[in-house]
């Protein structure tokens, strides 16, 4: 259910809840928050909660000491972890600047930009997401270490897969907060798991990622543990993938994916800095089965591309992004690179293609890609470019 900020406003007061936590990100899509009391709800909507913006990655920039935070209360949902007397609530905000002009460098006014784009062009993108991440133990001081919670294996069950119980909280969680999982498993790594989403609009993919990624980690910590979605916790060991899967379609209800995956193909290289942010990143890519080239084909699983037809529509996913990302700044790339192939009608390369070129296999060759890719520079602005490139 959406809400409206007056059904935000009656809710906060028939409820009696006590706080209220105002959710924003940094330039790397880090969950950031304050939490505000109810009767200061109203005035954020109306004027927006103010931040120290110097204080935040990806912020230090800004001409502005203050910047403000006016929550969407379309995003409102219960932190179900909390107690029932005195219900704590979260909001996504969007962040602007004294004037009331949308913050540059706020990356969820980047993708609603993208977005639009995508709208006024009469294309629909969804994005579904498949999120892979270790769950080790805490030493007896509650320190992380890397000491997974079982030894099972792919798709194992219990007792081999300990980590069945901890999946199915997280499932419940995620539910009651108003989001739908897909499908939950234990992955190739010993205690590594994997939940996968529904397809659903760009902001809300995004916000969903953010939300889950909070969830899992708040559950692992109520369980003991710790969870890592890192790209490679262990070496020698699969690494932490975050497949993205994309649907598109045009005003008339064309299936578009085939031009969306060979626009993105186009643009990979170049905006793989974005998708692959950590250094650990490219010690991922090309082992076990995260890819290294620029192909694509229909039934491998070890390409950067696969697309598959479910009930008559093209499912192109994309299988070279980490969770290190930032859904909202890797959305907004997407959307862009697959408009231009829209819009050029670029016709995907052949299967497999042994003449494949490689994806970057460092972050400095990321590094320099991106920052040469006037691509980049029309959607990324300076300052996230410059925070990325340090």
């Amino acid at each position: 259910m959406e809400y409206t900020a007056e059904e935000v406003l009656k809710y906060i007061e028939e409820e009696e809840a006590q706080f209220i936590r105002l959710a924003f990100r940094d330039a790397f899509g880090i969950q950031k928050n304050i939490s505000v009391m109810p009767g200061e709800v109203k005035k954020a909507f109306d004027f927006g909660a103010p931040i120290n913006a110097r204080m935040i990655t990806g912020f230090e920039e800004s001409q502005y000491p203050m910047l403000y935070l006016k929550p969407d209360p379309s995003t409102l949902s219960i932190l179900p972890w909390r107690s029932e007397s005195g219900k704590v609530l979260r909001m996504f905000c969007d962040v602007y600047t004294p004037d009331g002009e949308v913050f540059a460098q706020d990356t969820r006014s980047i993708l609603k930009a993208a977005a639009k784009a995508a709208k006024d062009a009469g294309i629909e993108i969804r994005f579904g997401s498949e999120a892979e991440f270790y769950l080790f133990l805490k030493d007896e001081d509650g320190n992380p270490t890397k000491i997974p919670y079982d030894e099972a294996a792919y798709m194992d069950i219990a007792p081999l897969d300990r980590c069945e119980n901890v999946r199915r909280e997280i499932c419940l969680t995620i539910e009651k907060m108003g989001l739908v999982p897909e499908r939950s498993h234990h992955e190739q790594g010993p205690g590594q798991n994997e939940i996968d989403f529904h397809y659903g609009k760009p902001l809300k993919a995004a916000d969903q990622m953010t939300t889950f990624k909070m969830v899992v980690c708040t559950v692992a910590d109520r369980y003991g543990l710790v969870a890592d979605f890192s790209p490679l916790p262990l070496p020698g060991k699969p690494g932490n993938g975050y497949h993205i899967n994309i649907y598109a379609t045009d005003k008339d209800g064309n299936d578009v994916a085939r031009y969306v995956a060979a626009g993105i193909m186009d643009k990979i290289r170049d905006i793989t800095l974005f998708l692959n942010p950590a250094d650990a990143s490219y010690a991922r890519l090309g082992n076990n089965t995260a890819p290294d080239k620029v192909n694509w084909s229909n039934d491998g699983d070890s390409e950067l591309m696969s697309l598959k037809e479910y009930n008559g529509r093209t499912c192109a996913e994309l299988r070279s992004p980490d969770a290190s990302s930032n859904p909202y700044l890797v959305y907004s790339l997407l959307i862009h690179a697959g408009l231009r192939g829209i819009k050029d009608k670029l016709v995907l390369p052949k299967e497999m293609d042994e003449k494949s070129v490689l994806l970057p296999g460092s972050r400095r060759e990321a590094v320099k890609l991106a920052t040469e890719s006037d691509f980049v520079k029309e959607i990324v602005p300076e300052a996230i470019i410059r925070n990325y490139t340090k």
